[in-house]
């Protein structure tokens, strides 16, 4: 699945809403990445004609199955490569800082051998 940082970010920061309140607007995630209203009003309409979020009349914004998809792995990739660096000794605000970039950059293959690697480190 080909889909841009960009998209990926604004997917996962819905998903990480949505945990939080019950509805999502596109305020809401002007306020959360701190963007300009047009710049999310071209993201949700970009995301929306990719099938990725269905926007109701009532504004309120909510994952499809694709969406949520590509948000989950992105938010378990950031919690894990989190986690990790803070088990390395990185104080937690780098940590998650350095995985929002990591998160979009590394490969499955290489993003499966670090969780594969936490794992073993819990037993």
């Amino acid at each position: 699945m080909n889909v841009h940082e960009s998209a990926e970010n604004y997917l996962e920061t819905i998903l990480i809403l949505s945990r939080k309140e019950e509805k999502v607007r596109s305020i809401d995630i002007v306020n959360e990445l701190e963007y300009s209203k047009p710049s999310v009003s071209v993201a949700m309409k970009n995301l929306r004609e990719k099938g990725y979020i269905i926007m109701g009349d009532d504004g309120y914004i909510t994952l499809t199955s694709k969406g949520r998809r590509i948000a989950d792995s992105m938010y378990e990739r950031h919690i894990a490569i989190s986690d990790w660096l803070v088990f390395l000794g990185v104080d937690k605000k780098t940590a998650a800082h350095d995985a929002c970039k990591m998160e979009h950059a590394m490969s499955e293959k290489s993003f499966l051998a670090i969780k594969n690697h936490i794992e073993n480190l819990k037993c």
